[in-house]
C-alpha cells in the first residue's frame, strides 16, 4: 500500500524532476523552507523529515522561536528572505547563516560592520529589483555593478542573486534575465523560484528556491 506523499516528499520530486530535464542534480539546488508565520509546533516535522534550511523573512519573529530549535538540531541553516533594516544588521548576523535580501549602500556598510563586529561572515545575495516595481526590494537593475563593487571592498561574501518576479506574469523571462546578470558580474548562485513557479526558476539556473505554501499549505 503506497503511503500519501508528504508534501515535502512532492516537492522534493518536483526539484528533482526540474533538474533532471534541465541537464543538473537535484543535490545542487538547496531548497528553503519558507517558515514565515509557522510556529515551531509546525517547523518540527519538517525538521523530523530531514529538511534543514529554513527561510525566514523578518529578523524579530525569527529571535522569537529559532534559537531553541537550532539548540535542539545544530545542523540547521538559516536564511534571512525579506527585507532588513540596518539597524537591525547585528541581530540578522549573530542568528542567520545567510542573508539574500542586501538591496542598498547603507545596509552593505551595516552588515560588513556587524560581520567584522561579530567575526562571522555570512554568504550573501544582492537581491535585484528585476520587474523593476517600485514597491519591492531590491536595487535597480542599473545599480548592480556599483553595489557589488561596494559589496566586495566592503568584504562582504556576495555568492549570488535573488530576486521576486512581479505578480501574475510569467516569470520565465526574468528568470532567465538574473541569471545573465549573475553570469556577467561572475557569480555563481541565484535565489529564485517559489512554491508556484520553483521548477522553472530551476530549469533556468536556480541554485536556490524559496518554497513556503507548497510545504506549510496556505497562510
Amino acid at each position: 500500500m503506497d503511503h500519501a506523499s508528504t508534501p515535502l516528499e512532492t516537492v522534493r520530486a518536483g526539484i528533482a524532476k526540474a533538474a533532471s530535464i534541465a541537464g543538473r542534480k537535484a543535490e545542487d539546488i538547496t531548497l528553503i523552507a519558507i517558515s514565515k508565520t509557522h510556529d515551531a509546533e509546525v517547523i518540527l516535522p519538517l525538521i523530523e523529515q530531514g529538511q534543514r534550511v529554513f527561510g525566514e523573512n523578518r529578523v524579530q519573529e525569527a529571535q522569537g522561536k529559532w534559537p531553541a530549535l537550532k539548540d535542539s538540531f545544530h545542523d540547521i541553516e538559516l536564511h534571512l528572505v525579506g527585507q532588513l533594516q540596518s539597524n537591525k544588521a547585528d541581530d540578522a548576523v549573530a542568528l542567520f547563516d545567510c542573508i539574500h535580501s542586501v538591496d542598498r549602500p547603507s545596509l552593505v556598510t551595516a552588515l560588513a560592520r556587524a560581520m567584522e563586529k561579530a567575526e562571522r561572515k555570512l554568504p550573501c545575495f544582492i537581491q535585484v529589483n528585476i520587474g523593476e516595481e517600485e514597491q519591492k526590494g531590491g536595487c535597480a537593475i542599473a545599480d548592480l555593478p556599483g553595489l557589488l563593487e561596494q559589496a566586495r571592498a566592503a568584504g562582504l561574501p556576495v555568492v549570488g542573486l535573488m530576486c521576486v518576479p512581479p505578480a501574475d506574469i510569467e516569470p520565465a523571462p526574468f528568470f532567465a534575465f538574473l541569471a545573465k546578470l549573475a553570469a556577467d558580474n561572475g557569480l555563481e548562485k541565484l535565489s529564485m523560484g517559489m512554491s508556484g513557479d520553483y521548477e522553472t526558476a530551476i530549469k533556468l539556473g536556480a541554485t536556490h528556491v524559496r518554497v513556503g505554501s507548497a510545504l506549510f499549505g496556505a497562510r
